[in-house]
């Protein structure tokens, strides 16, 4: 069996996705851009239990995927997800030193990750088997699936 694309082009991947997200949340930096993805990641991975996360994680590139597990407790009695506010506050909290993520930054990434090489149809068919609130979570101004 060769390789899998999604391994051999993953750092091809992952530089056009994180310069994405840097441009679309207005950062400077590719580690701020890290940081916010990584935030916006961690915020929605806190609100699934382990299999949830794990079938999230499998449509994900591979080193976003990577990212999403990063340091992972999991915790299969995860709070429901809040309102948007809410989830913005947690999101803006994590490494809160190294968090410069816009107020804006889980629709930004949202639609970074919907721009990027993940198959839409497969995201959306995860997400509407997840909890309440995944689908609303990475909605972004255009799409509205269910």
């Amino acid at each position: 069996m060769p390789m899998p694309q999604t391994y051999f082009l993953a750092s091809r991947d992952f530089d056009a996705f994180i310069q994405d997200v840097r441009d679309t949340c207005l950062l400077q930096t590719h580690h701020q851009a890290y940081h916010t993805l990584r935030a916006v990641l961690h915020t929605f991975r806190s609100h699934l239990t382990t299999e949830q996360a794990l079938q999230f994680a499998n449509i994900l590139p591979a080193v976003t995927r990577a990212i999403f597990v990063e340091d992972w407790k999991p915790n299969d009695t995860p709070p429901p997800f809040p309102d948007r506010a809410t989830l913005i506050r947690e999101m803006k909290s994590v490494r809160k030193d190294h968090n410069f993520a816009p107020e804006t930054a889980i629709d930004d990434v949202a639609a970074a990750l919907r721009r990027s090489s993940i198959d839409e149809a497969e995201l959306n068919r995860v997400l509407v088997g997840l909890p309440q609130g995944a689908v609303e979570f990475w909605k972004t101004g255009d799409t509205v699936r269910t």
